[in-house]
């Protein structure tokens, strides 16, 4: 598993992407966290899905509840995971969950995470730089500043490479460099 992170906007999707490309596998699978909501969200995912255009992805949307999803075998595969923050809101935020035990549940995303990694020959997994900013936010927000600290730690510990986007450049944090 490599963990690819930065801040909005900052390359991360097209990086993962073309890692994903670079990966000698038969299949390659796109799974889609976001939960759309809005004309900015709409705008988001269609961007997103201009980019991988032609690119031979299997778009698999699921924003929640990863631990169930079963990647088809065939063959050797890749599968790119867009994006950790996202999944985290819709677990975070849903009513059953709505602000319990966040500790708890960034395990449990945390493992169905890797259950994801079981099931790749390649796994990329794409994440967000949150609360980098230093800002203080209500109560709601700090607790998910605090539980994405805790699970993207988690996923970095775990991951075999952390790259973190920065203008488009990728910076390697933890793991061999590409060659």
């Amino acid at each position: 598993m490599i963990l690819i992170t930065g801040g909005s906007g900052s390359g991360k999707s097209a990086y993962g992407e073309s890692r994903l490309m670079a990966e000698k596998t038969e299949q390659k699978f796109y799974v889609a966290t976001m939960e759309v909501y809005g004309e900015e969200g709409r705008r988001k995912v269609e961007r997103h899905r201009k980019m991988r255009a032609g690119k031979g992805f299997v778009t698999i949307e699921r924003s929640r509840e990863l631990g169930g999803l079963r990647i088809p075998e065939h063959g050797k595969n890749a599968v790119l995971l867009e994006c950790v923050s996202n999944l985290a809101a819709n677990a975070m935020f849903s009513g059953k969950n709505m602000m319990k035990d966040s500790g708890k549940l960034a395990g449990m995303l945390f493992e169905d995470i890797l259950s994801l990694d079981r099931q790749a020959d390649f796994l990329a997994v794409i994440t967000n730089e949150v609360g980098a900013d230093g800002e203080v936010y209500a109560w709601e927000t700090m607790e998910y500043i605090r539980f994405m600290g805790r699970l993207n730690s988690l996923l970095a510990e775990k991951a075999s490479q952390v790259v973190e986007v920065v203008y488009g450049i990728p910076v390697v944090l933890k793991g061999e460099t590409e060659g």
